[in-house]
């Protein structure tokens, strides 16, 4: 799984690799949520460590908690559904990396974000199927 493709690259890959649908979903859901805890438990410490390497990488964490921070409006605002509706939604620039961000960034407790994020991972996963399977035109 890569964070910017995350299971809207993975569901439409499986099935054209001959996967079938449900099967491709299970497992790019499964494959997505992976990382989750990880990155809500270690993001702070890994940025923290990042920062004092060199200025490339402080900049590239400045980036990433710019990008954290632009997403975290619609979360504090909303709360868990906030969180939920930023996973859910299939475009870039959302899913379950980013949630998970945003979630260690909020100091969310991983019983409250991990939740959510799984919620938000499995509609945008059913909403990918969908797609791929032509029920819904984009």
């Amino acid at each position: 799984m890569a964070p910017v493709v995350e299971l809207r690259g993975a569901i439409p890959m499986a099935v054209a690799a001959g996967m079938d649908i449900w099967k491709a979903y299970i497992i790019a859901v499964i494959g997505n949520m992976i990382p989750v805890p990880f990155i809500i438990i270690f993001i702070r410490s890994i940025f923290k460590w990042m920062r004092t390497k060199s200025p490339r990488l402080n900049r590239l964490v400045s980036r990433m908690e710019a990008k954290a921070d632009s997403k975290a409006a619609t979360v504090q605002k909303y709360e868990k559904l906030g969180l939920f509706i930023l996973v859910a939604i299939p475009l870039p620039g959302t899913g379950a990396w980013t949630g998970a961000l945003v979630a260690a960034m909020m100091d969310m407790r991983l019983r409250t974000a991990v939740p959510m994020i799984l919620l938000g991972v499995m509609a945008a996963g059913i909403i990918v199927s969908m797609i791929v399977l032509g029920v819904v035109s984009i």
